[in-house]
């Protein structure tokens, strides 16, 4: 009998920034900033939508452009995106989440959108 390990079903829910990124260029997928608001206004992905982490746990329902599509959870560096998928998975969203967060969407040259549309910094 063959069983796939919890840990091996929570990698294959996790994209790398540049799969993330054509995901939602393609309107495969929303992609979801779960940072607090002053990390997202010091920078973020151009099209994401943002909902803290906090106001998630917290029940927050997922903006309207996001509900019922698939969702791509990102945060500064992976944690609290881990922790976004397990809630809306838990709700029935289908979710996955960037390995790296943010911080490797930057280094890979992904863009990022400041608070006034310039070059944006990862808080």
């Amino acid at each position: 009998m063959f069983f796939r390990s919890r840990s091996r079903s929570r990698a294959s829910r996790r994209l790398d920034p540049v799969q993330a990124h054509q995901r939602a260029a393609h309107g495969q997928a929303v992609l979801l900033d779960v940072r607090e608001t002053a990390e997202w206004e010091a920078g973020h992905a151009p099209d994401a939508l943002h909902l803290p982490l906090s106001r998630l746990v917290a029940g927050e329902a997922l903006p309207p452009a996001a509900q019922g599509r698939s969702v791509v959870a990102i945060c500064r560096s992976g944690r609290r995106s881990r922790q976004a998928v397990e809630i809306l998975t838990g709700r029935g969203t289908e979710a996955t989440d960037v390995t790296g967060g943010m911080v490797a969407w930057s280094r890979a040259g992904l863009p990022v959108a400041g608070p006034d549309g310039d070059d944006g910094a990862i808080a």
